[in-house]
Formats: C-alpha cells, structure tokens, sequence
C-alpha cells in the first residue's frame, strides 16, 4: 500500500474538539480500508497566501493538520465527502514517492564499493594520506609533473 499525505485546512474557529473529531472520522474511515495512520501533525493557525472564499465569508487564516496514511490507491477517490464538510475550507490527498535511503538508494555493486572506500581510509597509514593531500594541493602526479 502506498503512503499517502492527507493536508486538512479548517476554519480558523473550529474547536479543538471539532477538529479532533473530524481527524477521528478520516482516521476511522482509513481503518476501514485495512490502512494505517502513521502519522499525525498539527501546524496550529496559519496564515493564507490568498482569501477562501466560502459560504460564510472570506477566510485569510485557517488550522493545518497534517495526517500520513498507508492505504490502497482507491482511497483517494473515497475521501470526496469531505467536500461536504462545513468545518473544512480544502483538504489534499498527495502521494509519496517510493523514496530510497541509505544503501538501498545505490544498486548492490555501488553500495559494496562505497563500503570499500570507508574501509581502506580506516587502514590508511597517516604517511600515505600525507603524500596524497601534498599531491592534490600543489595539483601534481606520481611523476613530479604538473597536468597540462
């Protein structure tokens, strides 16, 4: 299942109880469909870049609660009955990308060889690195010569 970032903008008077129910809601409904809630954010008021226009008035500020799910793909199209939600000025469902970190970012063959890079810096005698940083700082080779 992929993992999702679903961003709920809400009124700026919207109580907290309101608010946590309404987070409960899309949490119950994500459980619904066998997902997970992973994550849980809150970013209090924040101040828009722009006016929402709503029934009731113009907003300039709102609450931003930031909830990080694992769901199937259909679940996107599931979450339209938060359109109807009076508490709600925008919500946004964005998927994550299949992100690698560490040693499964580089292929088999590269991560074997950077663990090699590490290993024979450890070994390294501290004459050989000194003759090597000479070297590189004056930009001359093994021969004495300076590239052309």
């Amino acid at each position: 299942m992929p993992l999702y970032d679903c961003m709920l903008l809400l009124k700026p008077h919207v109580q907290k109880e309101a608010l946590m129910d309404l987070v409960a809601k899309v949490g119950r409904h994500v459980y619904r469909k066998n997902g997970v809630l992973t994550d849980l954010k809150s970013f209090g008021d924040v101040n828009l870049g722009y006016g929402i226009k709503k029934l009731d008035g113009r907003y300039y500020q709102g609450q931003l609660m930031q909830m990080t799910v694992m769901t199937p793909p259909s679940f996107n199209k599931e979450l339209h009955y938060l359109n109807k939600e009076d508490r709600l000025l925008r919500w946004l469902l964005v998927k994550h990308r299949d992100i690698k970190f560490g040693l499964d970012f580089l292929g088999e063959d590269d991560a074997k060889t950077e663990l090699r890079k590490f290993r024979s810096n450890i070994y390294e005698s501290e004459e050989e690195e000194e003759e090597d940083d000479e070297d590189d700082e004056y930009n001359v080779d093994k021969s004495g010569r300076k590239p052309v």
